[in-house]
Formats: C-alpha cells, structure tokens, sequence
C-alpha cells in the first residue's frame, strides 16, 4: 500500500516522501494493527492518521483534547477539499446534532472529538451508525495516570471500542516514559504490543542550564547574539510575560506576549505577529506551542523551572524544527528549588478546600445537586476568584484536580465567531416573510450572501450583516434571536470565553471525595517528577542530553560536546579541520538541502557537522538560506 499512501500524500499535502518513521506507521495501520506512534515536537503526527485514512473506507475518528488544535486541523482539511467536522464544550445544540449526522450518513472522512464527549448518549448513538475505519488518538500519554498529563476522559476511549471491534486503533505522543509506553497499550485496549518510536536525541539542539542570579542579563545578551530566527521565553506567571516583553521593547529587542488569560483573538494577533517574523521573541506561559510549526526557532529559554522534564522536554524541542543548530537555556537561581517545591504544595490544596470551590461553583452556575451533566458554562477564572474571595492559584489548581477526578472539564478560551444555520424550508420561508415583513431584509440578505446556510452552519459577522441591511448591530443580534425563538434558524453568537463543563451531575459535598489513584498517587508522581527536574539543574557532571534521554529510558555514552556541563569539562569545540576539509568538497556554487549536505558527511558525527556548518556560516564560509538550502558564499573569508 505504500505507493498508494505517498501518491495521498503528495496529492493533498505536496509531500513527495514521508519522513523517517512516518511511512512505517502509516504502513503498520494499513495492515490493521493497533500501533502506538512516539515521534518529537514538530515530527509529523498528524499525517500518520490523516494519510491512511483518506487510502481507507469510511470514517477518521480523531480524540484530542485539544480545541483550538482540532479547529486549525479541521480548517487545513476543508481547504484542501477534504470534509472534516470537530465536536467539543460550547457548541450550538442544533450544530452538534449536524456534525454527528453528516459522520453517521458517512458525509465526513474526519471527525474530532474530545474526550469528554465520548461518554454522552448522543456520541454513542452516533458511533453505532458510523463506519469507523481509524480510531487516532493523539496526546495519547493523557491517559495514563503515570503521565504527566493525566485526563480521567481518555480511560473511556476503550470502552467505545467494541462498537467497531475490527477498527484498528493508532495512539500518538511526543513524550512518554517506558511506564507510560506500557500503560498507553493497555488502556487502549491493543491485541498485541506494537510501538514505533524515534530517538528522542536532537542533534542539533543544545541543552544548557545556567545557574545566574541575572536572569534578565543572561537573557539580554542570548537574544542580542541570535542573528536570525526568533527565541520563545518561558515563565509560570502570566504577568511575567508582559514584564519580560515590555523589558525587552525597553532595550531594543523586538518582543510581545501571549497566556491563556488573554482573549482568543488578541492571542491569534500575537502568535500571528510572531510567526510571521515581525516579533522576534514572544514571552509566554506554557499555554504557548501546541501545535505551532515554527521552523526557526533558534532560542527557547525558560526563565522558572517546569514541573517535570517531559514538559521541559516537549517545550525546548519547539527550537530547531528546520534541523539548524539551536540552543534551550534553563536558568536557574538559588531561590528557583524552592519556589518549585511551593509549587507543588499549592498543587494539592487539602480536601476541606476542594469542597469548598466545587461548592461555590454550584452557586456561581446555580446547579441543583443532582443536575448540570454535560451542560457547559462560559467560565472566567479571575471573576469567580474575586467573586468569593478565593485565591486564583488555589481555584487553577483545584480545577485541575476536579478534571483528574472526572468532576469537570476546563477549557483555554478560543475564538468561535458567530455561527448561523437557516432551518426552515423554502416554501416556508416565503410565507414567513409575507407574515413577518420586518425580518425580511435580514433573511434576504442571509440568503443572498452565506451560500450553504440552509444545509449548514456558516461562520457570519454581525457588523458586516449590519452594514448590508441597514440595520443596526443591535438589531441584527435581536432579529437572530427572535428568528432562532421562531425555529426560524438556528444562531450560536461569538463566544471567545473559557468553558468549564460537568462531565457528572453536582453531588452533595457531604458524599464527595477524592479517589487515592487521583489525589494521593498524582502527588506522589508529581513529587517526583519535581525530584528529577531538581536533580537535571543539579547534574554539572553529565551532558544534558545525555541525561534527558536516559529519563526517556534512551541510553547512549555519547555526549553532545556543546551543552554547559561538556563545555564546563573541557571538551573541545569540534574538530572544524577535518569536517571543513570534507564539507570543502562536496560543497558546491548551486544550493544543496541541508540533508544532502549531512548525507555526503556521513563518515562524521552528524552534529559535528551541523556545528561545522554553523561555524564557517558565522565565518561566512557557508550560508545557509531560509529555506534551509546550504551553499558556498561568494568571497569566503580565509578562516585562521
């Protein structure tokens, strides 16, 4: 099958080859096997579903929690003529029931769901009409509670299984340990063990970890030496983003920010700013990088300690997608173990707390005990903390908890602009109009301008409606509303708020309790994940790349030869001379590809010669384009 996926793949996505890997995943699903896919940041994961699918019959059934992730995948497939629908929190009723039909009657090759939704009546009553040729669960270590990112959802992904008992199921991850690899196959439920997982090693990012009381010093000077490209910083506050932006406006260096905090579209404006190259850094929380594809990103600093080496990890592999030489830096002061400890405390609030909050949330939403399943609510953190004199820290992480227990599910806020279906029929729509002539030149317009309105829903601006009518904003709002109160159509106005939904119905704090799988052993693990990312920043006696893939249970004795502690122990910069020599004759006038160019060198370690590369670039001996095209320069310097 392979000749029919690389023509899928160079048909839709303009891809003549697969990357390492891909082709063997995609190859081991074709055959039917239930397969478990690790590969890095930036690897390529979705085109390991996306490619066999469209080679299958029938339907992608696509879990992932997250939204705004889901939505960007959904609108690249619809551009390239591929229909695709997502399902999550928030949603129009009327939209929902669309979605589940168009999969049901097989009028969808991509449908994606998040976890939570698997549980609801509606979802199951869809599924046993569906024609699933592809479970894909992406983010797939959310299952386990040995990740460190634990969801309570995922356990019932299995339990939709027997409904397509020949399906097979491919489960994705960028980051799990051997625990983890195990535990993912057996809550999925696979016949038998079948893993495909690249070498975590990136050879051409550098590890450091600086401990510097001048944080912003170190900082200062890492982004005025970057000469191209553009840096990620890392902090836990979200105020330290603006902080650290604003500081860096102040000294000539290019930079926004970006946290959850902020609405949908001002965090689309600044990735935007950022990925287009007109920012050079953004400073953000860890709610920055799912799903970016940003190929030159030459710096990614972290300016507080993450919980655990896999967030680490996922976060410092956003540098070098392109495969130039890249640098992380972790810095680290005296006071940074011991706000990380303090951290985990607050992680845990003590139960009579927990009670508490999920107390107060039944009066802020006004749920009766007994009711509230699978209802969502626009939810805004800061409000509901002021409201009742809760810290906002101690609220974020008893959410957490309550999501780990399976109370509730919490979402980052995401642009759903306004949304709206015509459900009456043409006939009908004639005699309405004749009734009710002062809604005529609204449903006029509708008709006239959003094509497909009357089979689906479609994104409209009420502004712009305003503008053709002749109406009001305010009008036009209050006509959708009064036309979806007629059955008229159905309307689903702009929401750009965080959602919280009750996966169960609210209980009496008198019968609640926490689950010791769920609070005392996430504890524990979480103490010790905090233990291994104390013990990485105190390590100065073993290269840190060296020490990352061991955690990843990935064994070498080959150092790196560039991170702080190879460098703190003498080890010698590479041996330019003999790579030089080599890269000399095979270089040539015309632009190679950067693989060609490490091809033609195989003889030396392979990130000996990307540090070659750089080196004579940095001499201008070499350039290495944008596009990642290697070539001679014209004038090279003699280098001494």
């Amino acid at each position: 099958m392979s000749a029919a996926t690389r023509a899928i793949l160079q048909q839709y996505w303009g891809y003549p080859s697969f990357r390492p890997l891909q082709e063997d995943i995609v190859d081991s699903v074709m055959a039917g096997k239930d397969t478990l896919a690790l590969l890095p940041t930036g690897g390529g994961k979705s085109i390991c579903f996306q490619v066999p699918a469209m080679a299958m019959e029938g339907l992608c059934l696509v879990i992932t929690p997250l939204i705004a992730l889901m939505k960007d995948q959904v609108a690249h497939l619809v551009d390239k003529g591929i229909p695709a629908a997502a399902i999550y929190s928030g949603m129009h009723p009327d939209a929902l029931e669309l979605a589940y039909n168009q999969a049901a009657y097989g009028r969808l090759k991509f449908l994606y769901v998040s976890p939570e939704r698997l549980q609801t009546n509606a979802f199951i009553e869809a599924l046993r009409k569906m024609k699933v040729c592809l479970l894909a669960v992406d983010e797939s270590h959310c299952i386990s509670q040995w990740g460190y990112d634990f969801r309570p959802p995922y356990l019932k992904i299995a339990d939709i299984r027997p409904y397509m008992p020949k399906t097979p199921v491919l489960a994705l991850t960028a980051t799990a340990t051997a625990k983890v690899v195990d535990d993912i196959q057996f809550r999925l439920g696979f016949k038998q063990k079948n893993v495909f997982q690249s070498s975590f090693e990136r050879k051409n990012v550098t590890y450091n970890v600086y401990h510097e009381a001048d944080k912003y010093g170190v900082l200062r000077r890492k982004l005025e030496a970057m000469t191209e490209g553009s840096a990620i910083v890392y902090v836990r506050n979200r105020k330290r983003t603006q902080v650290i932006a604003d500081w860096l406006n102040s000294v000539g260096i290019s930079a926004t920010f970006y946290h959850a905090g902020l609405d949908a579209k001002t965090r689309d404006d600044r990735q935007d700013l950022w990925m287009k190259g007109k920012v050079k850094v953004i400073a953000a929380t860890n709610a920055f990088g799912m799903g970016i594809d940003k190929p030159d990103v030459r710096l990614v600093i972290h300016m507080d300690l993450p919980d655990s080496i896999e967030a680490y990890f996922q976060e410092a592999g956003r540098a070098g997608r392109d495969l130039k030489p890249s640098e992380a830096f972790l810095l680290v002061s005296p006071a940074d173990i011991k706000k990380l400890q303090e951290n985990l405390t607050q992680s845990f609030p003590e139960l009579d707390r927990i009670k508490l909050i999920y107390n107060a949330l039944g009066n802020y939403f006004s749920i009766p005990v007994g009711a509230g399943e699978n209802v969502s609510y626009p939810f805004v953190i800061s409000d509901f903390a002021n409201r009742y004199g809760f810290p906002i820290i101690e609220v974020f992480h008893t959410l957490k908890i309550l999501e780990k227990e399976g109370f509730l599910l919490l979402s980052d806020s995401f642009d759903e602009p306004s949304k709206v279906m015509i459900k009456a029929s043409r006939d009908d729509i004639y005699g309405f109009q004749v009734n009710n002539p002062q809604y005529s030149e609204l449903v006029r317009c509708m008709l006239r301008s959003l094509p497909g309105v009357m089979t689906d829903f479609v994104k409209i601006n009420e502004e712009v409606l305003a503008k053709k009518t002749g109406l009001t904003v305010e009008k036009v709002t209050e006509q959708l509303k009064k036309l979806e109160a007629y059955n008229f159509l159905s309307y689903a106005p702009r929401n750009d708020k965080p959602q919280i939904l009750f996966l169960s119905e609210f209980v009496d704090t008198k019968h609640f309790g926490l689950s010791k799988e769920n609070y005392y052993d996430r504890k524990k693990d979480a103490e010790e994940r905090v233990k291994a990312v104390v013990d990485f920043v105190n390590n100065d006696e073993e290269c840190r790349s060296v020490q990352l893939l061991r955690y990843f249970n990935e064994k070498t004795r080959k150092t790196c030869g560039r991170c702080d502690v190879c460098l703190s122990h003498g080890a010698q910069r590479v041996p330019y001379a003999k790579v030089e020599e080599k890269l000399e004759s095979v270089m040539r006038e015309t632009a190679q590809p950067m693989k060609e160019v490490l091809e033609q060198c195989r003889e030396f370690d392979e990130g000996q010669v990307l540090d070659a590369i750089r080196f004579l670039a940095d001499n201008e001996v070499l350039q290495v384009g944008k596009d990642g095209l290697v070539s001679r320069k014209a004038n090279k310097k003699s280098r001494q």
